[in-house]
């Protein structure tokens, strides 16, 4: 259960962190300013082009190098949220794009502010586009968080080899995989709740 504690925590402060930012890069990368769309094109590149443990690897064994140590904890937070935030921001941009600029306009003609527009009209129909992906980055990320273990961080994966190591038994891995599965089936379940609230905005 210490193990599951940490994988929680790792899973939450991680969705905290990385989906506003990938909404911020996501908005920040439709800019016309083409000096900010080439650099936020290129850390979207850079990090869904190379894998999550590599990063992780890099960010607590290859940042010592330049001075810059981390944590375990903190190295998992850092290269979890700006892996994700890569993601989200992908999927927050092709939301925001969907949304026909007819709109924009129509709420001018109402009078309606730029911010006004934003949340009464454009990010309603923005989550109900994005939320199945978002959904699936979500559930993805149950399971990465095993990833930890190799930089030594004692999540619900560790726990589980060192009682297997410990007992000479493949149960405590049994017992992992049910935890896993009842994490993603309550998370599963919410979402699919949640796609059928805002099922209106058809």
């Amino acid at each position: 259960m210490n193990g599951a504690k940490i994988t929680l925590e790792v899973f939450i402060w991680t969705i905290i962190g990385s989906v506003p930012l990938g909404l911020v890069v996501g908005l920040a990368m439709m800019t016309n300013l083409k000096i900010i769309k080439y650099i936020l094109n290129f850390y979207v590149w850079l990090m869904r082009g190379t894998p999550l443990l590599l990063q992780l690897i890099f960010v607590f064994y290859g940042l010592p190098l330049v001075g810059i140590t981390l944590e375990r904890f903190d190295a998992a937070l850092f290269a979890f949220i700006l892996n994700y935030a890569a993601y989200f921001a992908e999927i927050f941009r092709g939301g925001l794009q969907s949304i026909d600029k007819g709109q924009y306009e129509s709420a001018k003609v109402l009078r309606l502010t730029y911010w006004q527009t934003i949340r009464k009209i454009v990010a309603p129909q923005v989550f109900k586009i994005v939320l199945p992906s978002i959904g699936n980055e979500v559930i993805n990320l149950v399971k990465d968080s095993s990833l930890v273990y190799v930089i030594g961080l004692g999540d619900l994966l560790r726990a589980g080899n060192v009682a297997t190591s410990r007992d000479v038994t493949l149960v405590p891995l049994l017992m992992v995989a049910v935890i896993y599965l009842l994490m993603t089936a309550i998370l599963t379940y919410g979402l699919k709740r949640l796609e059928k609230y805002y099922s209106y905005w058809k």
